[in-house]
């Protein structure tokens, strides 16, 4: 496949954008038709939610399936098309533009398949969908994500700076300094603000045990979204600037490290993704692609973080390192 991509020049323009709406509109008007050609076969209320056997549980207006269908696939295409229009040039852009087809896909089936096990239906609670639909929509998404992908095309190429020489900081031999600086992540946290929101309101409303799932996710993603990383004669620091100083996502000390550098990351190219990445002979904290720490370790593996102002934090750390090494 990634010979195929090589050969497809990226999408710039107009033409990115009509790609990035294009499967948001097919899924909208494929669910207006599903909805023109049954709309005198719709009960009212709807099944709208089915258990794990495919026993409807959930029913809900025939307007009020129509508006919450129609606000998500708006909801989603906004989502999308902001995020290729903050950083149009990032090298996880593609792979954006790839999971809203995916979303595209598998949302639209489900909304689709919805109406159609309703039709005819003479008792919406004995409604019944079976579960290979639940297979299938995931092939969808599979499918239409590959379909993405290939439409939008190669990724476009990252600037990178040439690794150079590892740099000291020039600081007194008496002499104390510290360095820090705070990453985070808009689209994160507005996805655990989202998910603790939706988790307080299906407990508030239906039921506690429903809304763990989502409590669970904002309470990872939240603290991820704002981290403190901190250069000091202690070694390199991450933790959650939400919470209290005590709690650190990762230290590293001094005598753990044998060198540090900066250089530019690419999220996706190198790590397959954000947040905390694990591969085979390196780990990082990467929220975004761009400038970052790179330490090599004693155990010859490699940490990475993706921060602002890197050189000056990694020629700290080298500065720190050398004299831990000479004591």
């Amino acid at each position: 496949m990634r010979s195929v991509l090589r050969s497809v020049p990226p999408l710039t323009g107009r033409l990115r954008t009509a790609v990035v709406a294009g499967p948001f509109l097919a899924v909208t008007v494929a669910f207006a038709g599903i909805y023109a050609a049954v709309s005198g076969r719709l009960p009212d209320p709807l099944a709208t939610h089915f258990r794990y056997s495919g026993q409807a549980d959930g029913f809900t207006s025939v307007q009020g399936f129509l508006t919450e269908s129609l606000a998500l696939f708006l909801l989603l295409g906004a989502v999308v098309g902001f995020f290729v229009q903050v950083r149009p040039d990032a090298p996880e852009v593609p792979w954006v533009i790839a999971g809203g087809y995916a979303l595209a896909g598998s949302t639209g089936y489900v909304v689709c398949v919805t109406l159609l096990s309703n039709a005819d239906a003479a008792d919406v609670s004995a409604i019944r969908v079976p579960q290979w639909e639940v297979y299938l929509s995931l092939a969808v998404a599979l499918c239409a994500g590959a379909l993405g992908r290939l439409l939008v095309g190669a990724a476009p190429a990252a600037p990178r700076r040439p690794r150079g020489a590892v740099s000291r900081l020039d600081l007194p031999a008496a002499a104390t300094a510290g360095w820090s600086r705070t990453i985070g992540s808009p689209p994160l946290a507005v996805l655990g603000g989202l998910l603790l929101v939706g988790g307080l309101l299906i407990g508030l409303f239906a039921d506690w045990i429903a809304s763990a799932g989502l409590l669970f996710g904002a309470a990872v993603s939240l603290p991820l979204a704002s981290v403190r990383v901190t250069v000091d004669r202690r070694g390199l620091t991450l933790a959650p600037a939400l919470l209290s100083s005590r709690c650190r996502f990762r230290r590293i000390p001094l005598d753990r490290i044998e060198e540090a550098g900066s250089r530019h990351i690419a999220c996706f190219a190198e790590f397959g993704g954000w947040g905390y990445r694990i591969r085979a002979g390196r780990s990082g904290f990467v929220l975004r692609s761009g400038e970052g720490i790179v330490v090599r370790l004693t155990n010859g593996r490699e940490f990475v973080v993706t921060v602002d102002d890197a050189a000056t934090a990694a020629a700290l750390l080298n500065t720190y390192t050398d004299r831990a090494r000479s004591r």
